[in-house]
């Protein structure tokens, strides 16, 4: 009788012991976006802070910083240099990153201690500003033309949209609100590009959209004053607000 009393207490142990892993580290990571030199607050959701004797931060597997909550004291740690004069805790142990960088991009980790124990995980990404994508074309004359043909007065524009030095973005071409083709990367820093032919004698309005989660960039530009000017080969560089010619 003893022995069944004892396995029923231990299979209640475990179960209990279960009900706080999941607890613990069951819940979902929450994620959190902002642009490049914004403010990032991570909330702890705490309404009773009392019931806690310490709160602590992690950025990735170094602690950040500590709040005392019996002696209202807060430290800071050098654990990671470039965070320490951007960090501010509240009383609510909740945190804030002032004047985000890129490089604060990962995991943050929200410890809170006493009988009660909670951990919380954000996964914080920053993103940089983007600028309007680059366009540039080359339009063959007319005898090079696989088109000229069956008619002369038609060229074919190739088109090239550009971005330079872009993460976690998605670059498109549109003809007026239809999507024609897209590429996305995930790479914190690459150069991207996304081909597009069309002819000269279309009458459609043409741009070039790249986005993040948070913020976009457009290019406009219409064939007929893309393609109009080409006599011979000529390389034209548009941006949203202006546009070089360069003969080659």
């Amino acid at each position: 009788m003893f022995l069944k009393l004892l396995k029923t207490i231990s299979f209640a142990c475990i179960l209990i012991f279960l009900w706080h892993l999941i607890g613990v580290f069951g819940d979902e990571v929450k994620r959190v976006s902002v642009k490049e030199g914004d403010s990032v607050t991570l909330h702890t959701d705490v309404t009773q802070i009392q019931k806690y004797t310490e709160i602590r931060w992690s950025f990735g597997d170094k602690v950040i910083t500590r709040f005392n909550v019996t002696t209202q004291q807060i430290s800071y740690s050098d654990s990671v240099e470039r965070l320490r004069d951007r960090l501010k805790l509240d009383q609510t142990g909740s945190l804030t990153i002032t004047n985000t960088r890129t490089t604060d991009t990962g995991l943050y980790v929200l410890e809170m201690y006493e009988k009660t124990y909670l951990m919380k995980t954000f996964e914080v990404t920053i993103y940089a500003p983007l600028s309007p994508p680059v366009i540039t074309s080359y339009c063959p004359s007319s005898s090079s033309s696989s088109s000229s043909s069956s008619s002369p007065s038609v060229y074919e524009c190739a088109l090239l949209c550009s971005a330079v030095n872009v993460g976690h973005v998605t670059l498109s071409w549109y003809k007026g609100n239809s999507l024609l083709s897209s590429i996305s990367v995930s790479d914190l820093s690459i150069n991207l590009s996304l081909p597009l032919e069309v002819e000269y004698q279309e009458k459609n309005s043409y741009s070039c959209v790249i986005n993040n989660p948070i913020t976009n960039q457009t290019t406009h530009l219409d064939i007929t004053q893309l393609c109009h000017t080409c006599s011979g080969k000529v390389v034209l560089i548009f941006t949203l607000l202006s546009w070089k010619a360069f003969p080659v």
